[in-house]
């Protein structure tokens, strides 16, 4: 008779087996998809497979039993589960036994963390998760500390795998990941801890569950399907093994060959618990599958209870399953006693019944079956009148009692008072006694006085704390370790977020820079559509139109997230402005999308650098530092802050000032109200906050203005001053801070005179920064004057009102930082830097005409912000304040005497004309009559 595979797998006559191998990654992804699959094999197949020992040795699925504490409302009970870890998932699934198919609930370990606490009891651990906290009880410490570890280190290996990103990513975020993912945790914190083969693995599975009180203590009320579905599907099984039993295995090969049951008894396990955890879907396989559910049935004692106890359990472990069976069947059989003597009282009762009823309607006349009834009624008189006098004995019988419970509780009272007596008594017999023998005996007997209750109580709580101090070690080595566990998880989770979000800026820049790119093509071809056939010239046009009417909104529809144009700044400037002329349209487009290409691409390198200096920034003062941070850009959130911060050091607030102003303004109309309500639709157009009669920041804007007109009466009100106070009051929200802080440009920082009626103050400006430009920048001077051309019809309003309208909202702001804190030496320098930024560009055009049209709208061709600010305040040093106030007193006093000149011409051409007289209009000819 030919020997069974030592395996413990049996061949099933007529079925063609392959090996018996676990197969994780065709898991299902139902209930059973941490389960494996088991395909059986001949054993001709399995014995050559054997002889080739496996180069890596296969890892142990982490499963088996343990207690979870149910919570169902103020009830709190313990109840028996199958623990199963999912490799593919990191979920650890619990089924009610291990022959359920379908699992009660899963827990999440990827985002959970572990925990144990001495205070709970012997073998309680946690498992946290972000939504709940499930509390597991382990059969012993040494399991807790298996599970716990075994937990830690399949988590740890999910995050990293999860971590890794999928081969062709960007080496930019690939490579470093890979490092971070392949350094070992070389921290020991804890030694690991011995396998208890016995509660844990795929061996746990044959062993019966661990018992609970009741029956219906270890049911799962939450998922009553579920466990329809386990019921039903088990009880098919069981069936299913009743009509085929006998023809499973071959027993005289199983007793003939009994040496080799304990190597067949794992495969065994092993084949019976993984079969059952997964429903095969190919119907070809349902008799294998069938047979390993009989063959782990035959294994489980139901059949064969005496070929497993000879094989798996020692003697004492027969005697225990016996006893509790006997336990078992003894409980029951009292409770069919007990039903059978019920049943027979019913039936007596029945019984009497039916014979009094057969009596009644046996009576031949009317007069017996009255008398019948009267009998009947005496009979119910009768034990009325029995059941009032048992009642009331039985109320006797009740106050007898309480009487007598009464007195029983005054003699225990007394009893523990004589026993109090008693012990105090011994109490002081004792310490007599101990005194006497103390005063007895010598000094060296003294020191021996602890009796041996005493010091057997003392070493019994030095051995409770001992172990208390040991096992709070345990906890301490466990939280170590999982702290640090956690901790490199999150720095994971923290990089690898920051390279993804590094990868998705870098991708954004890519996107923005190939739209810029498409579009200055599509300026091009827009230069050239004179010259193309209709066709071509049609299609750059609809190309065109269609760039400029493309919308952020219906690609963020469509999925696309990597488009970084929007139709608004955090401000309200329109990153985009809508220009009539479709040129400028094309301009300014690529101009917004070139500006967010490179703060996308200066996000992570200078931008978070920069905002991480500043929140260290605490308290305000003026020092070399500030100074080089306001320079660099302040962040948003902290520009208001710093604003009010500078405008207090200089202006000192008047209480109430503001609102007299105000006051004045309603009550007295001042002459320069008209010019203000002219120019407030025409303030930042380009501004969602002012660019309709109606919009929320006009009525403050025209507050301010009226307050300060009132507050200024030499200067009134000048144009330029409704864009100063307007970014103010973008900036400052408040209407009375940025009332202050156009005070403070006015008053502190431009010069006097310089909104006057003459603006003699602004044409000095500009003369001395000709002076500049001309030493700063000489073939760019040299270029203009070579074509005429005169830079004070461009500048001039960038001084007037600070580059507002000049300059894309980023840069303009990052200007108006540095002009409120250092003055109007700023204002010089970044209009030499706007120059040299472009001076290559300008220095290739030779047509005075279009270098003017180039100079109306270039500083709109800004895109870099940190190149703009890097020229002005490091290319262009040194740039003292003292030679400024030099030169401007220079061209002042130059400029003064021109105006005197020029007041002297016009007053004799005046006295002049007023000697000659009136002229006769018909002598005067014109050009035209002259040339007729």
């Amino acid at each position: 008779m030919k020997k069974g595979p030592e395996s413990g797998t049996w061949p099933l006559a007529g079925v063609p087996g392959k090996l018996a191998e676990s197969n994780p990654d065709n898991n299902r992804s139902g209930g059973a998809s941490a389960k494996e699959k088991v395909i059986l094999s001949s054993p001709g197949e399995l014995e050559n497979a054997q002889l080739k020992p496996s180069r890596e040795t296969p890892r142990k699925k982490l499963c088996g039993y343990l207690n979870k504490l149910g919570i169902k409302g103020p009830i709190k009970t313990w109840k028996s589960r199958w623990f199963v870890y999912d490799e593919n998932k990191c979920h650890l699934l619990y089924y009610r036994t291990a022959q359920d198919v379908n699992p009660l609930g899963s827990i999440d370990l990827s985002s959970a963390s572990f925990d144990c606490k001495v205070e709970n009891g012997e073998g309680v651990f946690e498992i946290r998760t972000p939504n709940r906290v499930f509390t597991l009880k382990a059969i012993s410490k040494q399991a807790m500390m298996y599970w716990l570890q075994q937990l830690q280190v399949r988590r740890w290996e999910f995050c990293n795998a999860q971590s890794r990103f999928p081969v062709g990513s960007s080496q930019l975020v690939n490579e470093p990941l890979v490092d971070r993912t392949n350094v070992v945790d070389s921290e020991d914190f804890m030694p690991p801890v011995k396998t208890p083969t016995e509660v844990v693995g795929l061996k746990a599975a044959s062993l019966p569950a661990p018992q609970t009180s009741t029956a219906l203590q270890n049911i799962s009320l939450k998922h009553p399907w579920t466990e329809i579905q386990n019921t039903v599907y088990n009880i098919c099984v069981s069936k299913q093994l009743r009509g085929n039993n006998g023809n499973i295995f071959n027993f005289s090969e199983f007793q003939e060959h009994p040496e080799s049951l304990d190597e067949e008894q794992e495969a065994e396990v092993e084949a019976g618990s993984a079969v059952k955890e997964e429903i095969p879907e190919d119907g070809r396989l349902e008799s294998r599958v069938n047979w390993v559910r009989k063959a782990k049935w035959m294994n489980s004692g139901f059949l064969g209870l005496a070929e497993e106890l000879s094989r798996e359990r020692s003697s004492m472990d027969k005697v225990s399953v016996l006893q509790q069976q006997i336990l078992t069947l003894t409980e029951e059989v009292k409770s069919q006693k007990e039903l059978v003597k019920l049943l027979h009282k019913a039936l007596e009762a029945a019984q009497q019944e039916k014979r009094v009823s057969s009596m009644y309607l046996t009576a031949a006349e009317d007069k017996d079956r009255l008398e019948l009834v009267r009998h009947k009624v005496r009979q119910i008189a009768d034990l009325t009148s029995r059941l009032e006098a048992l009642e009331k004995e039985k109320k006797e019988l009740e106050q007898m009692l309480a009487l007598r419970d009464s007195h029983i509780q005054e003699l225990k009272e007394h009893v523990q008072h004589l026993m109090e007596k008693n012990h105090a008594k011994q109490e002081v017999i004792m310490a007599l006694t101990e005194q006497m023998a103390r005063e007895l005996s010598d000094p060296l007997q003294e020191a021996n006085t602890i009796t041996a209750e005493t010091l057997y109580k003392q070493q019994e709580e030095i051995e409770h704390l001992k172990d208390d101090i040991d096992a709070y070690k345990t906890q301490n080595q466990f939280l170590n370790s999982e702290i640090h566990q956690v901790t490199r998880l999150w720095t994971s989770a923290a990089e690898n977020e920051k390279a993804l979000l590094m990868k998705c800026a870098c991708l954004q820049a890519r996107n923005c820079q190939m739209e810029s790119k498409y579009l200055t093509v599509l300026r091009k071809l827009q230069e050239t559509v004179p010259g193309l056939p209709s066709s071509d010239a049609e299609l750059v046009r609809n190309l065109i139109q269609e760039a400029l009417q493309w919308d952020v909104k219906e690609g963020a529809e469509e999925g696309l997230n990597l488009n970084p144009v929007s139709e608004y700044d955090e401000y309200g400037f329109m990153t985009v402005p809508d220009y009539e002329v479709e040129d400028w349209k094309l301009l300014a487009k690529i101009q917004a999308l070139e500006i967010k290409s490179n703060n996308l691409r200066s996000q992570e390198v200078v931008e978070k650098p920069l905002r991480d200096r500043w929140n260290s920034v605490g308290e305000l003062s003026p020092s070399a530092e500030l100074k080089s941070l306001i320079r660099s850009g302040i962040p948003v959130e902290h520009r208001q802050r710093v604003w009010r911060w500078i405008v207090s050091r200089h202006c000192s607030r008047l209480p109430d000032h503001y609102q007299r102003l105000l006051r004045q303004s309603k009550s007295t109309e001042h002459p320069a109200c008209r010019q203000i309500e002219l120019d407030l639709p025409r303030t930042l157009t380009n501004n969602k906050y002012f660019s309709s009669p109606t919009s929320q920041l006009i009525p403050k804007l025209r507050r301010v203005l009226l307050a300060f007109s009132w507050h200024n009466p030499a200067i009134g009100y000048c144009q330029g001053l409704n864009r100063l106070a307007a970014v103010a009051l973008l900036v400052l929200e408040d209407e009375e801070s940025a009332f202050w802080c156009l005070v403070h440009i006015v008053e502190n920082l431009m010069p006097a005179d310089y909104y006057s009626d003459t603006l003699i103050t602004s044409q000095v400006d500009q003369r001395v920064f000709k002076d500049f430009l001309a030493e700063k920048l000489p073939r760019l001077t040299a270029h203009f004057e070579q074509h005429q051309i005169d830079v004070s019809l461009i500048t001039f309003n960038w001084f007037l009102v600070a580059f507002v309208d000049s300059l894309v909202s980023d840069i303009l702001l990052r200007v108006w930082d540095a002009f409120l804190y250092e003055g109007t030496k700023v204002i010089f320098r970044y209009a030499l830097a706007i120059f040299k930024y472009n001076e290559e560009e300008i220095l290739r055009i030779h047509d005075n005409v279009e270098i003017y049209q180039y100079l109306r709208f270039f500083t709109r061709m800004i895109v870099d912000g940190r190149k703009l600010m890097n020229i002005a305040f490091n290319d262009l040093n040194p740039f003292p304040m003292k030679l400024l106030r030099n030169r401007r007193t220079m061209h002042r006093e130059e400029l003064e005497t021109e105006l005197c000149e020029l007041e002297q011409i016009k007053a004799a051409y005046v006295k002049e004309r007023a000697e000659q007289g009136p002229q006769d209009l018909q002598e005067v000819v014109s050009e035209e009559e002259e040339e007729i």
